[in-house]
């Protein structure tokens, strides 16, 4: 059933999962889903816990560096598929158990790297704007992978090259260059973070700042 909610928001967004469509799809009356949720919250806390239970979770047993790498890579695939889920994932105030485990296995990845607690919570904090941040970035582009050269072209073909160099520059050079990849400034983004934060453990300053 939940599942079932989860593909209705994927199809029409979340605005489109209503107690009358989730029962539509399900081909049951809106009345029968009260039997198993009292609200559409309890449907949202469900679904936002799918979506945590589909990512990754950092290996106790593996180097920090790579383990909140990957939990960072599969958290922005899984909100690529499901980019509804955003604005859900840190609003729900009943968390499910798949969220639980994800966030204690950030926090216990953290904390194992030589992090205090305080800035075990810097870190958290600041991985988790870049990945949701970039994940809404993403999915609001006027183009995907595929069509990105055609769609910048046309928005370029608007820029006068006197009023604006700059854009003009990085249009012609850089996003309609063969090979030209958005998601790439993710990795990016990423080794920045994990480089400082790698730098800060080296040197013994994983307490507070």
């Amino acid at each position: 059933m939940l599942n079932c909610a989860v593909a209705v928001a994927d199809g029409g967004g979340l605005s489109s999962l209503t107690m009358r469509s989730l029962a539509k799809e399900l081909g049951v009356k809106p009345m029968a889903l009260y039997h198993y949720f009292t609200n559409k919250d309890e449907i949202l806390d469900g679904i936002v816990d799918l979506v945590f239970g589909e990512m990754e979770l950092p290996s106790a047993g593996g180097h920090w560096r790579e383990e909140i790498s990957r939990r960072a890579v599969s958290a922005r695939s899984v909100l690529r598929r499901h980019s509804w889920a955003i604005v859900l994932m840190e609003s729900r105030s009943r968390p499910g158990p798949a969220t639980l485990r994800h966030h204690d296995a950030v926090l216990g990845t953290l904390r194992g790297a030589g992090l205090s607690l305080a800035m075990t919570g810097h870190a958290y904090a600041l991985l988790d704007a870049f990945v949701y941040g970039f994940a809404i970035q993403e999915a609001a582009l006027p183009f995907d992978r595929g069509t990105a050269p055609e769609v910048t072209a046309s928005i370029a073909a608007r820029f006068s090259p006197e009023a604006y160099p700059h854009l003009v520059e990085f249009a012609t050079e850089r996003a309609l260059q063969p090979g030209y990849d958005f998601g790439e400034e993710f990795e990016f983004g990423l080794d920045v973070i994990l480089d400082v934060l790698e730098r800060m453990i080296a040197r013994g300053n994983g307490d507070d700042p």
